[in-house]
């Protein structure tokens, strides 16, 4: 890695001189790749950050060890400290620019500190900070209406939030109230959220504290990479209908799903397993609630919520991350019959509904129309999951390419048949990525999966980047 990081300080010593010799972007990037043997360029952007004034990345790292929970870890060897965001690239403390393919966790849709956003930000801020739903506010309204609007059939009835676990939480608390069961059908490998009942609802160990988890039973994974049946999704929905009929009274409140599982490392659920399950559950009683947490918001490019790729109409829809391009915000979106549960006792959020996070909201959903994200998602993610598949026949280490849209998975394994987990190996690809200056994320039970989840505006030349980047890294190990 030393020896790494020296040709790299080489290289951009002689990126400086090629920059004073040529006289055009074009130029200056191919004389440089020529010149670096093959290292990746990252794309110009014509941006300079504002100069950085504050404590350094050792001071903040000191800081969060002595005041933050233990729990908190961060990535890289050594953390890295991000002081300034633009669009789809992040700024370190010394300025440098990095690519970011990880999106604060695909929340970041719109791009890091989008002005359309800010300035709707600023301007409710000046405006009404906050006062409560108990007075009238057209930021609210105005947003509800608009999210309505993006919502198939008849969901149309919002309930703001302020996470994407919360609103899990309260979609959970509904199906079970409106059923009059208990019973929750969830997967294996899911991540629905770290409160009591989304714990429940959880699993994976590594997230799943030893409390008291009731009333969910986990259905197979209809994994088509890892899972038993591969991609036949009838198969895995075979479980679901035993579980209703050993597992339950026969009644379920609901069955909660990701139609694209995020932590669990980016994997697509199997084909025609959604239709085949929805029927068992609506004969069973219960609720179908979509989690789209992570793939909602135009991310999966074909359509804006990741549901709609699997041919249903869930009853209840969980949002969050992406709703707000960063805002603390979350939302559960259920038809007016349903949602009159609440109304037998009182539910009352605080911060639910804020006329600020309400204003980001709207301003996100403008700027995802405004500028054709979801049509861009589509199309540079599918040419980004065209390179990285050939880039599986180059290197033995990739198991598996997936996702769609601008929320893709590379699973690296060290041995294809056995599926062996490359936990060391992906660690070090990621340092090295770093250092080229790509930020990616990882996941998946093993921990041995990218997540490529970038924000919407993502080009094809950023694409390019970062597959060379992971090619380039790959070849190194």
């Amino acid at each position: 890695m030393h020896k790494f990081a020296t040709s790299l300080r080489r290289l951009n010593d002689a990126r400086d001189e090629f920059r004073r010799r040529c006289f055009s972007q074009l130029a200056q990037r191919q004389a440089f790749i020529e010149e670096s043997g093959g290292i990746p360029l990252i794309p110009a952007f014509n941006y300079s950050p504002p100069p950085y004034t504050g404590p350094t990345a050792e001071e903040i790292f000191r800081k969060r060890k002595e005041f933050l929970s233990p729990s908190m870890f961060c990535f890289y060897k050594k953390p890295l400290n991000v002081v300034h965001g633009k669009m789809q690239y992040l700024f370190d403390e010394n300025g440098r620019r990095f690519l970011d393919g990880f999106g604060g966790i695909a929340t970041v849709n719109c791009g890091h500190c989008h002005p359309d956003v800010v300035q709707a930000i600023i301007n409710q801020t000046t405006t009404l900070q906050h006062s409560t739903i108990l007075y009238l506010n057209h930021s609210i309204t105005d947003f509800a209406a608009a999210l309505a609007a993006k919502m198939p059939g008849d969901l149309k009835v919002v309930f703001f939030t302020n996470s994407g676990t919360e609103a899990n939480e309260l979609a959970m608390m509904i199906a079970r109230l409106y059923t009059g069961c208990q019973d929750i059908i969830s997967l294996r490998n899911a991540y629905h959220g770290n409160a009591a009942g989304t714990m429940g609802a959880t699993a994976q160990s590594n997230w799943k504290f030893n409390v008291v988890q009731t009333g969910v039973h986990h259905a197979l994974n209809p994994d088509p990479y890892r899972g038993v049946f591969g991609s036949d999704g009838e198969k895995y929905a075979k479980d679901v209908e035993d579980l209703i009929q050993f597992g339950t009274s026969g009644h379920v409140a609901g069955f909660i799903f990701e139609a694209i599982q995020g932590v669990g490392g980016i994997v697509e659920l199997a084909p025609n397993y959604l239709p085949s399950v929805y029927n068992s559950i609506k004969k069973a009683g219960g609720l179908v609630i979509a989690d789209e947490v992570q793939s909602g918001f135009a991310r999966t490019g074909t359509n804006f919520w990741g549901f709609q790729n699997q041919g249903i109409v869930p009853d209840i829809v969980t949002m969050a991350k992406g709703i707000g391009n960063g805002i603390p915000l979350g939302a559960v979106v259920t038809t007016p019959e349903i949602a009159k549960v609440l109304t037998r006792r009182s539910y009352f959020n605080t911060f639910g509904g804020n006329p600020v996070c309400t204003a980001a909201g709207h301003a996100v959903l403008k700027v995802i129309e405004k500028e054709k994200l979801q049509e861009n998602a589509h199309v540079v993610g599918s040419y980004m999951k065209e390179r990285l598949t050939a880039l599986k026949d180059k290197h033995e280490i990739i198991g598996d390419v997936r996702g769609r849209g601008l929320i893709l998975g590379v699973e690296l394994v060290t041995d294809r048949k056995l599926k062996t987990p490359a936990k060391t190996e992906i660690l070090e690809t990621m340092e090295m990525m770093k250092d080229l200056g790509v930020l990616v994320g990882k996941g998946g039970f093993h921990g041995n999966v990218f997540r490529i989840t970038p924000p919407l505006c993502f080009t094809k030349e950023d694409a390019d980047f970062l597959v060379d980047a992971m090619d380039y890294s790959m070849s190194k190990l």
